[in-house]
């Protein structure tokens, strides 16, 4: 179950996930919400370490 959690992102890393998650939007024609992507991207991450 997902928990809801409360983080501060720099205005350069906002940037680059809203851009980020405007592309999937664009590709997938679907709405996608801002904690997908940044979900999507810290699992993405989490793999290479």
């Amino acid at each position: 179950m997902p928990e809801r959690k409360t983080i501060v992102l720099d205005d350069e890393v906002v940037k680059k996930i809203r851009s980020k998650q405007a592309k999937k939007i664009k590709d997938t024609a679907s709405s996608v919400s801002f904690s997908s992507i940044v979900n999507e991207m810290l699992s993405e991450c989490m793999k290479n370490s």
